[in-house]
């Protein structure tokens, strides 16, 4: 076969298939290049999720008819006035995103430029491109993608239905936004406004955070913690959520490398490691962060799309992001994320028959929709429905006590008092000012995990001897996995050694257990290093060994205790690191202020 030169349309078909995937990669590379055009006000229009039409339009500064016609032409752009591909400071860079969609769809775009009398226009069907004509408009750029696909059928089979499309473009917007709170973002699909970001107000902080709660949510809002940390020639700002505060997978966290929007396995496993001791592995935090690096130590030129980035000195990148989320989680270690609802404790029942819950206004509860012993909502339809509040045993179900009188007021700590402890698991305290709930076993199990932590470095951690070693069958693969753990497991207290084939005997465990199933709990142990399989590094691991071992060593729920022991446990929780959330990412307190229950009354 001959060695060939391919036709230019080819060409670029073939670098749209690297550029653009589905509307969505539309969406992103042309909202991207008005934001390098500095517009503060961007609306993106859909049909059929982008399929038929994709609509962009800004008040950037606009193009010239001669800077127009050399726009849709392969590797031609502004972004790179030096021609240092080590010096990027735009978004779009490679020049490819207008030809490459103008290759596989109809695209006309109108322009104009600031004080300019009149507007030009130019359309590129399947890469063939028309002349530049004067056309009326405002300053600014309106671009028309229409038929995406219609070039490339193969490529038009793939795309999903118009709902997953318009969804796809959603999140992007929504991404982009978060990194760009001093501009306003519009989203429209078949007519329909889907999404609408304003100027967000203030200050960096205060604008980004505006930006975050309309993206992320109230809720964010009110659970998250400030970042704010520096390292050399790097930067790391944003939020992130209480621990307590947790999504079933990933979506809600947002990272942005120098404003870019970015998924990097590096910066997904610094944050799961940085929460792993307070967060259970199936959990994700919350959190949108900023990087500022300088653009030659970062690669933004990896991939077509740009969504990746490789930095020059990863551990620094890594170093400084574990450490800023641990320390602002320290400084926030005794909270709980602020998510409980009057609701929830007046809906203890079986709330899934009360899905259209508590009827609001603008947020604020509505005393009259609230009766004594009952709750009323309404369904969409408008009929009311009405249930009794859940009887309580009447039996035990709450232990009161005289309680223990204090002199001195600095005795008694932001966890207030014990009163009572209701259904033998939670304990109810009051400050001056709200009503505490503790469940006692989470947050004994914070307690008691704290505290095997800080002897993994004391010299001779205290055990407790058996007084009659345990023997525990396990099967060879979890005993042989355990007997490699067995150094760093004696330094936590727990000491154990070989015993036949398929058994380990249990000579000590950490003190701090108390009285504990020894059978349970390595079982647990060994199932859980086996689930590491081979190469794992226990020191890495070894807040999760504790965590294990807290959970089997804590006070548990049904157990009855007296007003001195629940107080003790309350001061406990006091000076504990972490204490607003269990190992696995709970809360341990829930609090009611006295003014949110006097609205129960209508007072």
């Amino acid at each position: 076969m001959t060695i060939r030169i391919l036709p230019s349309n080819l060409v670029n078909q073939i670098a749209a298939g690297e550029v653009v995937e589905r509307p969505a990669s539309v969406v992103k590379e042309l909202v991207e290049n008005a934001l390098d055009a500095g517009a503060t006000s961007i609306e993106v229009h859909l049909n059929e999720g982008g399929k038929t039409l994709i609509t962009i339009i800004d008040n950037g500064k606009g193009m010239s008819a001669d800077e127009l016609e050399v726009a849709v032409e392969r590797h031609a752009t502004s972004k790179l006035p030096d021609d240092n591909l080590f010096n990027i400071c735009f978004f779009g860079f490679r020049g490819e995103a207008l030809p490459s969609i103008a290759s596989v769809a109809r695209m006309s775009i109108t322009s104009k430029q600031k004080d300019a009398d009149n507007g030009w226009k130019i359309e590129v069907c399947g890469g063939v491109k028309s002349a530049v004509v004067p056309a009326a408009c405002v300053q600014g750029t309106r671009i028309d993608v229409r038929d995406l696909f219609y070039a490339t059928p193969a490529r038009l089979k793939f795309l999903k239905a118009a709902s997953s499309e318009t969804a796809n473009c959603a999140d992007v917007i929504q991404r982009i936004a978060l990194a760009n709170p001093t501009v306003a973002f519009s989203l429209y699909s078949d007519g329909k406004k889907k999404l609408y970001y304003p100027i967000a107000q203030g200050d960096l902080f205060e604008s980004r955070m505006e930006r975050l709660a309309s993206v992320m949510g109230k809720e964010f809002r009110e659970n998250s913690i400030l970042i704010d940390a520096e390292r050399d020639s790097v930067k790391i700002s944003g939020y992130i959520s209480l621990p307590t505060l947790n999504k079933a997978n990933s979506l809600s966290q947002f990272l942005f490398v120098n404003n870019r929007p970015v998924r990097d396995k590096l910066l997904l496993g610094a944050i799961r490691g940085a929460y792993q001791d307070v967060l259970s592995s199936g959990r994700y935090p919350m959190c949108a962060l900023f990087f500022d690096v300088l653009p030659q130590d970062v690669d933004v030129n990896v991939h077509p799309t740009k969504a990746e980035v490789r930095f020059y000195d990863n551990n620094l990148i890594r170093g400084l992001l574990v450490s800023s989320i641990r320390n602002a989680l320290a400084r926030a270690s005794g909270k709980t994320s602020n998510t409980l609802d009057l609701n929830q404790i007046i809906l203890s029942e079986k709330t899934s028959s009360f899905e259209d819950g508590l009827v609001l206004n603008e947020h604020k509860y509505e005393p009259s929709n609230i009766k004594l012993g009952s709750y009323q909502s309404f369904a969409y339809g408008g009929a009311r429905k009405q249930a009794n509040l859940p009887d309580l045993e009447y039996k035990f179900s709450v232990k009161a006590e005289d309680n223990v009188d204090y002199e001195d007021e600095d005795e008694i700590g932001e966890l207030g008092l014990a009163k009572a402890q209701f259904n033998d698991t939670y304990i109810i305290s009051q400050t001056l000012d709200s009503i505490i709930i503790v469940d006692q076993h989470a947050a004994h199990e914070r307690i008691v995990m704290e505290k095997l932590k800080a002897n993994i470095d004391a010299e001779n951690p205290k055990a407790q001897l058996l007084l009659i070693p345990e023997v525990v069958d396990l099967s060879m693969n979890e005993k042989d996995k355990l007997l490699q753990a067995v150094d760093d497991l004696a330094k936590l207290g727990l000491e154990l050694e070989e015993f036949g084939s398929t058994a380990v005997i249990v000579r000590s465990v950490p003190a701090l257990l108390g009285e504990t199933n020894v059978q349970d709990l390595i079982k647990d142990l060994a199932e859980q290093i086996s689930e590491w399989g081979s190469g794992f590094n226990l020191k890495e691991k070894i807040h999760l060994v504790c965590a294990t071992m807290a959970c089997h060593g804590s006070v548990r729920a049904g157990r009855r205790l007296n007003i001195e022991e629940m107080n003790r446990l309350l001061r406990d929780m006091e000076k504990t690191p972490h204490s607003g959330q269990c190992n696995h990412g709970r809360p341990t307190y829930v609090e009611l202020k006295i003014k949110d229950i006097a609205k129960l009354f209508d007072r």
